[in-house]
């Protein structure tokens, strides 16, 4: 018998969910930041979606956050055209860094002494975050605002997707195109895993995976409705997509083959990230929600529930983590 899926309902937002990123697994667990439209973007502790911290300082929209491997350093990019870097463990703002207008997307380097960014002027920008005051090197190149900018094949390569149609693979020495891929729309998810250097990209209704070095497609998937994010879980055997009918899919990667839909946000699903024991969504309705990867496993806040138990409760475990802000 399937086992249903209640997943953990994290608010505090109070507006659209755009991006979610998860730290590594550090010796305190690990962690969950989340980017949103209201301007502040918030840290959780990433097995159980407990609110740890709020970042305030961004007068705008925020369009993108990642967290370095270790959570101790927290990046954001938002609509106020400046990114800015934190103290994941203090909340304090280390850097804004300036820009000429929005900015979508945030990506440290392994050992997080620099910062990558993108946005609507179109520039990707590399930040040596030792030396602050130093101006970023820029790569030119696409035509239209950027998207999603990651490095790759460890730093030696960037990957950037832009709304002029295509997804660029740039060589961070010489700052040239390596390889350009072509769409015939706009690029709406995309994902890098380093290992086994995959590349996930979602737009229309298609689901592409390719090799990150060579850009050579692997495969595609069609799913039912207009895809926002696709993210393949790190070990590679399936694969959760989010989308603009409310629901979440999950694929088996290698055969292709739904494993799973459910409907748990009430607006479109913006961004997805699998994270070994879970994956996390965030939604148009302004909730982050936690899924489990095996349903019914005793993790985090999920304690083993018999089927027959399962029925009668709620179809949502409501777990709201909104305590009092601090000024």
């Amino acid at each position: 018998m399937a086992m249903r899926q209640t997943p953990l309902t994290c608010s505090g937002h109070t507006r659209p969910v755009v991006d979610l990123a998860f730290s590594g697994i550090t010796p305190y667990g690990y962690f969950l930041i989340s980017a949103c439209k209201d301007g502040k973007p918030m840290l959780r502790q990433g097995d159980t979606g407990d609110w740890i911290g709020t970042f305030l300082g961004h007068k705008g929209a925020v369009w993108g956050a990642t967290l370095n491997k270790e959570a101790t350093k927290a990046a954001t990019a938002a609509a106020d055209f400046t990114a800015k870097v934190w103290d994941a463990v203090t909340g304090d703002e280390i850097l804004s860094l300036a820009h000429k207008h929005i900015v979508k997307s945030v990506n440290f380097t392994q050992d997080s002494n620099y910062l990558l960014t993108g946005g609507h002027d179109k520039v990707l920008r590399i930040y040596d975050l030792g030396k602050p005051e130093a101006e970023p090197q820029e790569i030119s190149g696409h035509t239209s605002a950027i998207k999603k900018a990651l490095w790759c094949n460890n730093d030696k390569q960037i990957l950037s997707a832009a709304d002029d149609k295509t997804v660029c693979l740039w060589d961070r020495s010489s700052m040239e195109v390596v390889k350009t891929l072509p769409f015939d729309t706009s690029v709406s998810s995309m994902e890098y895993i380093p290992d086994g250097e995959v590349l996930v990209i979602s737009y229309g209704k298609t689901v592409a995976f390719y090799n990150a070095l060579s850009l050579e497609l692997i495969k595609t998937v069609d799913a039912p409705a207009s895809v926002y994010s696709a993210s393949l879980h790190p070990e590679k055997d399936f694969f959760v997509v989010g989308g603009d009918d409310f629901k979440l899919y999950k694929y088996d990667y290698n055969t292709k083959e739904e494993l799973e839909s459910y409907k748990g946000h009430f607006g479109p699903v913006h961004c997805v990230r699998p994270d070994g024991e879970l994956y996390a969504s965030g939604s148009e309705d302004g909730t982050l929600r936690l899924w489990q990867t095996a349903v019914g496993k005793t993790y985090g806040l999920w304690k083993c529930v018999l089927p027959e138990e399962l029925v009668s409760e709620n179809s949502d475990a409501l777990y709201s983590t909104v305590p009092e802000m601090k000024a």
